[in-house]
């Protein structure tokens, strides 16, 4: 009965092992054709985001207004700077840095805010749920940019 016991023992370890790897091998193959078939379906986008804000026509007036600012700043500072101690300039020029930072800022949301419109626009006519920049993508992803770029310049 031992001898029997022992036999039975392994047929059960084998069939085991045998379900065990047929399951492995079976959600490997329905894994893998899984992703491949909704690859292609995809609704993820992804977008040259820079590129977008670099094409706005908005973009040279900003540039315009902010070396106007920084050019008033310079001669506010120097200005001002003869009569100020050295640690003195060194916070005043931090507040003008600041400022223009700011007014940069200022300038820039409305473009932002415009380029997100776009892309919104683009994303909800072509169906995508969710549009990533594309310097975060390594891989997939369905690039609007051209798109974007048409309805941003007009062109």
């Amino acid at each position: 009965m031992f001898k029997n016991n022992k036999k039975n023992v392994k047929i059960v370890a084998l069939a085991i092992a045998a379900a065990f790897l047929f399951g492995v091998a079976g959600l490997a193959v329905s894994q893998t054709t899984h992703v491949a078939s909704a690859a292609p379906s995809s609704n993820v986008g992804k977008v040259n985001y820079q590129m977008l804000v670099q094409q706005h026509p908005d973009l040279a007036k900003v540039q315009t207004t902010m070396q106007a600012e920084s050019e008033a700043a310079k001669k506010e500072f120097d200005a001002k700077a003869a009569s100020l101690g050295e640690k003195e300039k060194q916070e005043y020029f931090m507040q003008l840095q600041q400022r223009l930072q700011l007014k940069n800022q200022e300038l820039m949301v409305p473009i932002f805010n415009k380029v997100d419109a776009v892309i919104k626009e683009v994303s909800d006519a072509k169906g995508l749920a969710i549009v990533v920049d594309a310097a975060a993508v390594i891989y997939g992803g369905a690039d609007i940019t051209d798109e974007c770029v048409k309805k941003i310049t007009g062109k």
